[in-house]
């Protein structure tokens, strides 16, 4: 199996475009290198403050790979349906309620999207006039995801609205292969095979 068919969510294929899902791909390997990154720097913090000389910047890293992972996987979650929607509340209605809720349900997630590409911007361009400690970098280099991360979950919102509206929200989904289990054999069965 293909390492993009292990990482690219098969789940409700039907709301999603092909098309994305080399993004989706991309943002799940960033996520993963971001939170290793994290993992990585602040264990070395603790063992340099441990020893006794800390690098002070390790804490300016920390909490970029942070705050990156958090936005951008709030991004890849939206794709995924992981995150951001209220699923149990939907999956239980049928036909027209269930049309009309999903469709809510992402309109507000669309304004969401909206609120973080527009204040992310604005928080961007005033973190240019502060600086972090010790590196004296513009705070700007950490707002730059919240935008980005908004445009992302827009698209990606925009993507299950079209495709929800067009194909339908309610589609059974086939089980997992992981998770079949193989038929249970009662040993009264007769004939060929048994």
């Amino acid at each position: 199996m293909h390492i993009a068919d292990k990482l690219v969510l098969q789940r409700q294929r039907h709301l999603k475009w092909r098309a994305l899902d080399r993004l989706e791909l991309v943002l799940m390997m960033l996520c993963g290198a971001l939170c290793f990154g994290f993992s990585l720097s602040v264990s070395a913090d603790i063992v340099t403050r441990t020893i006794g000389h800390p690098w002070l910047w390790l804490q300016e890293v920390t909490s970029t790979l942070f705050i990156y992972a958090i936005f951008i996987g709030a991004a890849v979650a939206t794709r995924r349906n992981d995150h951001l929607y209220l699923t149990a509340l939907s999956e239980a209605m049928h036909g027209t309620a269930r049309l009309i809720v999903e469709i809510m349900l992402r309109i507000v997630v669309l304004g969401v999207a909206c609120c973080l590409i527009w204040y992310g911007y604005l928080n961007f361009l005033r973190g240019f006039g502060s600086f972090r400690l010790p590196s004296g970098t513009p705070i700007a280099s950490l707002y730059i995801v919240i935008p980005l991360s908004g445009v992302l979950i827009a698209l990606f919102t925009v993507e299950q609205l079209v495709n929800g509206i067009a194909n339908g929200f309610d589609h059974s989904e086939p089980p997992d292969e992981d998770q079949a289990m193989p038929p249970i054999r009662t040993g009264v069965e007769t004939g060929p095979g048994a």
